[in-house]
């Protein structure tokens, strides 16, 4: 897998949906995340696997959470190589 780095327009590119997940929880918590994204995965009782299925099934929330991801990376507070 490349590094999001090597695609300076995608930071997405070759990052899968659980490393952007596990990036985000392992950087806010999954308190803050459910401040920012009010979902049920986030507030009650939240895993990565139930979490994993809602985004990939919910277009707008996985947007959501990439676009955070994408914000964070680019402002240099995550690495872009977890996972």
């Amino acid at each position: 897998m490349s590094s999001p780095l090597s695609h300076p327009n995608d930071p997405l590119h070759g990052v899968t949906l659980e490393t952007v997940l596990r990036t985000v929880v392992d950087c806010h918590g999954w308190e803050r995340m459910a401040d920012q994204i009010p979902i049920r995965c986030f507030m009650f009782d939240p895993t990565i696997k139930s979490s994993l299925t809602f985004l990939r099934k919910t277009p707008w929330a996985r947007k959501k959470l990439e676009d955070w991801y994408v914000y964070d990376i680019t402002r240099g507070w995550l690495d872009g190589d977890s996972g």
